[in-house]
């Protein structure tokens, strides 16, 4: 299965893309899709939209694994990397490839084994998870390739769309159903107020 895992941002969208084969994670790809500051909005999206693309169709993945947007400080900054987001979400959706979603706890806890972990420690995990001489640079290119590791381990994520099943091992499917039929019984359980 190949993996693109993306770290959204309107300056630098980190992308990287690793092969997962049984209880092996192999590199393939990492680089940073970048747009100018200095231009208006919507040409740097378009920029991230044309770069994503590129990755997209040259590496041709069965999954695209996005990391969830948490509100921050900064306005400007949550608003364009949601926008990100959403664009790699739609060049994925448009290829009918699926989508998942990570909360960036879940790729420090997947990649660490601590939800709280620090830059520096996911990036010398993901380092020697997949065998590299050098730790990632920028730190979005490892955060980007730390979101792919995370889908390859944790399967089940929030997927999204696309043909997701048939991108899944025979566990991973159970898997995802069983989180499913978890969040099904949660949902009726809040639903009665109990």
């Amino acid at each position: 299965m190949i993996i693109l895992g993306v770290d959204p941002g309107l300056t630098r969208c980190g992308v990287g893309v690793i092969e997962a084969g049984g209880r092996r994670l192999s590199f393939v790809h990492v680089d940073v899709v970048r747009s100018d500051p200095s231009q208006s909005q919507d040409l740097r999206l378009l920029k991230i939209w044309r770069g994503l693309s590129e990755k997209i169709d040259h590496f041709a993945p069965d999954v695209v694994s996005i990391e969830q947007v948490f509100a921050q400080h900064n306005v400007n900054t949550v608003l364009g990397t949601a926008q990100v987001a959403g664009l790699a979400m739609t060049a994925a959706a448009q290829r009918s490839i699926p989508v998942a979603v990570h909360t960036p706890s879940e790729v420090k806890l997947a990649v660490t084994g601590n939800g709280t972990a620090q830059k520096i420690q996911v990036e010398r995990m993901v380092a020697r998870i997949l065998h590299l001489n050098k730790l990632p640079q920028p730190p979005d290119a490892a955060d980007a390739l730390a979101q792919a590791i995370c889908h390859a381990l944790h399967p089940a994520g929030e997927l999204q769309g696309g043909e997701r099943d048939q991108h899944l091992t025979a566990a991973q499917r159970q898997w995802a159903v069983a989180v499913q039929k978890s969040r099904n019984t949660s949902s009726k359980m809040r639903g009665r107020g109990m």
